[in-house]
């Protein structure tokens, strides 16, 4: 189990606060959304499952999932398309993503711990954590989320395109995939400013 981020951090905030974590998955896919989640656990409470979602297995990640569902407060999932990334690139369809989570937090929730990524918001406190989501419990509860929700969009979209292979690699470019990609060419929602594909005629 992880620490709680505040016993970890000398944030000087008021450790009765509310706590939203966020963290994003597919941010280095080359096929479909980016999705991010927010969470905002109960930090009341004990969690016995939640880490790293890297360092969990499929099953691991819905047992953690489970928990979170069981124990947190408050959770969004907000997934941006191949073409918003391909209109804005990845980085910055990552932020939208991130502020329109805040920005449709409760009032009563200040303070937003994010993995890595920095954004600014006028009406809360935003705190950038590297490795955050191996440090935070919030953020690892969130890169739990953001990755069991974008691996379902993933098994859903191999039904689509199933020539691809998606439900294995969901969407990030092995060796399985690149092989398919010379075979069939570009889906629809393959990302078309990347650069493997943008320099390449597929």
């Amino acid at each position: 189990m992880l620490k709680n981020p505040l016993q970890e951090y000398d944030l000087n905030i008021n450790r009765e606060l509310l706590i939203a974590g966020i963290d994003e998955a597919g941010r280095g896919s080359v096929f479909g959304d980016v999705c991010v989640a927010l969470v905002v656990l109960d930090l009341s409470k004990e969690y016995f499952y939640i880490n790293d979602s890297k360092k969990l297995s499929a099953n691991q990640r819905l047992k953690a999932l489970e928990e979170i569902k069981q124990k947190a407060l408050y959770t969004d999932v907000e997934c941006l398309s191949a073409q918003v990334i391909d209109e804005i690139n990845i980085l910055e369809a990552t932020k939208l993503a991130m502020n329109n989570l805040i920005n449709r937090l409760p009032k009563e929730i200040s303070i937003v711990l994010i993995d890595h990524v920095k954004i600014s918001n006028p009406e809360k406190q935003i705190i950038s954590i590297t490795k955050g989501d191996t440090l935070s419990l919030s953020i690892a509860a969130a890169s739990v989320l953001a990755k069991v929700h974008r691996d379902a969009l993933m098994d859903f979209y191999d039904f689509i395109y199933p020539q691809y292979g998606l439900k294995k690699h969901k969407g990030y470019l092995t060796t399985q995939h690149y092989e398919n990609l010379l075979k069939f060419g570009r889906s629809p929602l393959h990302r078309q400013s990347f650069r493997y594909l943008k320099d390449e005629n597929r």
